[in-house]
This record gives structure tokens, sequence and C-alpha cells, in this order.
């Protein structure tokens, strides 16, 4: 799995990190989301699905191989 957020679509909500914090962070000056781990840990890989899901605009994209 690899993970990569659309900046241009991310509104800053924060429901990434508080779903994924050890995946995700944001940004300090606008608040929207990057991707700590783009190839994360197959133990945190339930709680990026969730993240995914939970995104209110769907910025973040995930690539399965």
């Amino acid at each position: 799995m690899r993970i990569s957020v659309d900046v241009e679509r991310c509104v800053g909500s924060g429901m990434c990190v508080l779903t994924a914090g050890e995946v995700f962070d944001q940004r300090p000056d606008d608040g929207k989301a990057v991707v700590l781990r783009p190839v994360p840990p197959a133990d945190t890989r339930d709680s990026v699905r969730e993240a995914a899901d939970r995104c209110p605009v769907a910025a973040i994209v995930l690539s399965i191989p």
C-alpha cells in the first residue's frame, strides 16, 4: 500500500491525523494533510483505510500494488 494526499482537495479537517496520527500530520501554515509514512507499516493499514474513508473530501489516495 502507498499513500498520497491530494493537497488541492484537502481542507485540513484533521480526520486523518485523528484516525492515523502515526502516518499523517498537518502542515502548520494551512493545516493541510501530509503523509509521514508513504508506505505504512502493516499494523497501521486498517487505520489508514479508515482515515481515507473518513476524509470529508476524499483527498487521501491509497494505491495497492
